[in-house]
């Protein structure tokens, strides 16, 4: 089911028969798998590639170039059960990757090129440029350091 959806140039749905998306955004060349449910008010950017089975409920927004794996599941209740107000955000910063199975829960920023490993549960913000594994997923390395005035990366 689509409705209302703002849907960029070049999307592609493998099964949107077996997709769910209500009143979201999604940006442009951004690829999704069978089996996955967008909820109201997500913004997805560009680029994204979203997995089979990916759960991406209200207060979610993942900027540009992200992948979400499959079967990740983003969870947005901070008390439940509590008042539909109260929904938790969660931001993924560009160019980060969430492995499979992943488990996000609300208020964290999962940081601009970051990577969580598959089966990690998110509780805390993951810095950028880090590597984070585990329950709860905790930073184990870095993917470089940004230089100063420059779009290279330092190991």
């Amino acid at each position: 089911m689509i409705e209302n959806v703002k849907l960029g140039k070049g999307v592609k749905i493998w099964r949107p028969d077996l997709v769910n998306l209500y009143d979201c955004v999604i940006g442009d060349e951004c690829n999704i798998g069978a089996f996955v449910e967008i909820g109201k008010g997500v913004v997805v950017g560009k680029r994204v590639r979203i997995g089979a089975h990916a759960f991406i409920p209200t207060g979610v927004t993942i900027e540009d170039d992200c992948f979400v794996g499959p079967r990740v599941t983003f969870t947005n209740d901070k008390y439940p059960p509590g008042p539909r107000e109260d929904w938790g955000y969660i931001i993924m910063r560009k160019g980060s990757s969430l492995g499979a199975a992943c488990v996000v829960l609300p208020g964290v920023v999962i940081g601009e090129c970051s990577l969580v490993g598959a089966g990690s549960i998110i509780t805390r913000d993951i810095p950028p440029y880090s590597i984070a594994v585990g329950i709860p997923a905790r930073v184990v390395s870095g993917v470089g350091v940004k230089k100063e005035d420059s779009n290279d990366y330092a190991s």
